[in-house]
């Protein structure tokens, strides 16, 4: 299997993991309190939760929707914040429809290490847009995954289609 190598991937998990031992706060409890949202890509912020663009995006447009709350347990969630959370991820999909005009849509949540999460002690969601035939010979024979556009230009047109978006309803 050949590797491609991201140093800067390396060192931004190095100073998450030194923060944490300091503050024992996720990584997403200090994009939450630090309140960057252009630096962290944050789209969106609710009385519940927030939308941001995943650093390290399966395909482009993949967001993740995070509660306020660091909880790993999706029972540490109260039926409120569920129901933003479930509120919002219909709200990304229908922005990401018209600006991304993908072809279908996973959408989920990896709970525990095991299973895949990255950050897994705070619950978030993925929603991820897909195409037909956006798995290619890359991943199958490269084991390479290809992000066809720059993520600031996706954050861009998702952060104005939020804002016609709220200005419709």
């Amino acid at each position: 299997m050949e590797r491609l190598f991201s140093p800067w991937r390396s060192k931004y998990i190095a100073t998450f993991k030194e923060e944490k031992q300091k503050t024992n706060e996720s990584l997403f409890t200090r994009i939450i309190r630090e309140k960057k949202d252009s630096k962290n890509l944050v789209l969106l912020r609710r009385k519940h939760c927030l939308v941001m663009m995943n650093l390290y995006p399966y395909n482009s447009g993949h967001v993740m929707i995070v509660p306020y709350k660091q909880t790993s347990e999706l029972s540490g969630l109260s039926s409120v914040e569920c129901a933003e959370v479930m509120e919002t991820v219909a709200l990304m999909i229908e922005v990401l429809k018209k600006v991304m005009k993908p072809h279908g849509f996973n959408f989920g949540a990896n709970l525990g290490r095991v299973a895949g999460a990255g950050v897994n002690d705070h619950i978030h969601f993925h929603i991820v847009p897909r195409w037909n035939g956006d798995t290619n010979f890359m991943p199958t024979l490269g084991d390479v995954k290809v992000v066809s556009e720059d993520m600031r230009d996706t954050y861009n047109k998702l952060k104005a289609a939020l804002k016609s978006y709220k200005q419709k309803k």
